[in-house]
């Protein structure tokens, strides 16, 4: 994958069956230095990407991990996580152009940043965390997605019935209806033509998390006081073997609500230089960051502040709120809105990986490569490709399948967090960056960045651990193809 300099996109696989003049005349009006068209990306556009991957369902489980941690640890556990994940993607970002950051040759993806500076097998590790990561979040999107629906449904009957109908549903109707939209929208070629979808996705996201601050605001004045502890979730509650693995699931639940690492150099391949390419994700970066964690902190203290140790998973849907249901209603309305975009966001690298080794490994076969002209009306001509509609299909209908047999929230959050944050979050940036600087090993800054991510490292596997425990759990209550709420 990383050896691949052809000039055709690999982002925007419509492009795989025509043919771009390979010596296009550098810095042109239409092209950029490697042959590409120009891109027209900027400091906005790639915020816009970047708020759409972070603030997305992970928000909402931030008031129940606060929760489990305390006063204390919750702020400084997510103030740490910001930090880490701000200076991580400034060294990922680093590494978007190998040699010269100017002139050096530019990686497409992640997995082509890998195979510059790194190589051997840890391509291949990179590649299957990197696309495992991918295909998780689907499914946690679909589930998330899928009880922002029901809550809709519920708050209108509990609203109806006054309180006295216990309004169960099944979830299964809402996961195939998510799974439809995706399979119409998966159909849009790359991430170059997602700006629209992203922006949408990023309002959709300021919207249900300020209505969560809100409504998290308005309790606390309801109250008169401010719930919660220093040191978390009281014994009692819970047991104390409890509280020890919802500590751990709560540090993946903060790790997934920051995780975007692993489409951050996609990200960067759509952003226009001059200035260089690191200096505006660098920017979009700090700017994305600082937004997120405001808002979590807010959103995730506010929460806590409101219900103490009865803070729900999911602060919109976990029904700690019944009024105004029509506020809720909006909010779970945002919530979906954005999902559909996140969800599109975090696979088009998986499906560009998967187009591009397609068309390489059967170039001259029409299925994989020949695209087909449609006009559709309103829109205009459209470019359809067989082998790309099949497989995105097929790809929706199996995260769909699997968030039917999986429909727990939190910890699927935990787990996916657990499982992305230090291979592809810490661990690759760092000795990427390590390699592409030349920096000597024992000295001060060597060891600085082992320190961090040795430190990373035993906090991934402490919320893996809880995670998965947390699964188990709910693996011993759940039939498949039978759950409702």
């Amino acid at each position: 994958m990383g050896e691949n300099t052809s000039a055709k996109n690999q982002l925007s696989p419509q492009v795989f069956s025509v043919s771009i003049d390979a010596n296009p005349p550098s810095g042109s009006k239409w092209f950029d230095d490697d042959g590409r068209p120009k891109r027209t990306g900027n400091v906005w556009t790639a915020s816009a990407h970047i708020i759409t991957a972070v603030i997305g369902s992970g928000v909402l489980s931030l008031a129940w991990a606060i929760g489990q941690l305390g006063w204390i640890a919750g702020p400084a556990v997510m103030l740490l996580f910001s930090f880490v994940t701000y200076y991580t993607s400034v060294l990922l970002s680093a590494c978007y152009r190998s040699g010269d950051p100017v002139n050096g040759k530019r990686n497409y993806t992640y997995m082509n940043a890998v195979q510059a500076n790194l190589g051997g097998a840890k391509v291949k590790i990179c590649g299957f965390v990197q696309y495992v990561n991918l295909f998780g979040v689907a499914i946690g999107y679909t589930i998330a997605s899928s009880i922002s629906m029901m809550a809709i449904k519920r708050s209108n009957c509990f609203h109806q019935s006054g309180g006295k109908d216990p309004c169960h549903m099944n979830a299964y109707p809402y996961m195939i209806a998510f799974g439809i939209v995706e399979i119409l929208l998966s159909q849009i070629p790359g991430f170059d033509q997602l700006h629209w979808l992203s922006l949408v996705a990023a309002v959709m996201s300021f919207t249900y998390s300020t209505i969560g601050l809100g409504l998290g605001v308005g309790k606390v004045i309801e109250n008169k006081r401010v719930m919660g502890s220093l040191t978390g979730i009281s014994i009692g509650t819970v047991t104390q073997t409890q509280k020890i693995w919802r500590s751990f699931q709560a540090l993946g639940d903060i790790a997934f609500a920051y995780s975007y690492s692993m489409i951050l150099i996609e990200i960067q391949d759509t952003v226009k230089a001059p200035p260089t390419e690191a200096k505006t994700m660098k920017k979009a970066t700090l700017l994305s960051v600082v937004v997120t964690t405001l808002f979590y902190m807010f959103c995730g203290c506010f929460g806590y502040a409101a219900f103490g140790d009865q803070s729900p998973g999911n602060l919109l849907t976990g029904f700690g709120f019944y009024n105004p249901y029509w506020l809720l209603d909006i909010a779970n309305a945002a919530i979906v809105i954005h999902l559909v975009g996140a969800y599109q966001v975090y696979c088009q690298p998986l499906f560009a990986f998967v187009e591009k080794e397609a068309a390489r490994r059967f170039p001259d076969s029409d299925f994989v490569t020949k695209d087909i002209k449609i006009f559709i009306p309103g829109l205009g001509p459209c470019n359809f490709n067989l082998f790309r509609m099949i497989w995105r299909t097929i790809f929706v209908v199996t995260t769909t399948v699997i968030s039917m047999l999986l429909p727990f929230f939190n910890d699927v959050v935990g787990l996916l967090g657990a499982l992305g944050f230090w291979p592809l979050t810490v661990y690759f940036p760092v000795e990427m960056y390590i390699s592409q600087k030349k920096i000597p090993k024992w000295s001060t800054r060597w060891l600085c960045l082992q320190i961090l991510s040795v430190a990373c490292l035993i906090i991934t596997i402490a919320a893996a651990a809880g995670s998965i425990a947390g699964v188990i759990d709910d693996v011993k209550t759940i039939k498949p193809f039978q759950t409702s709420y």
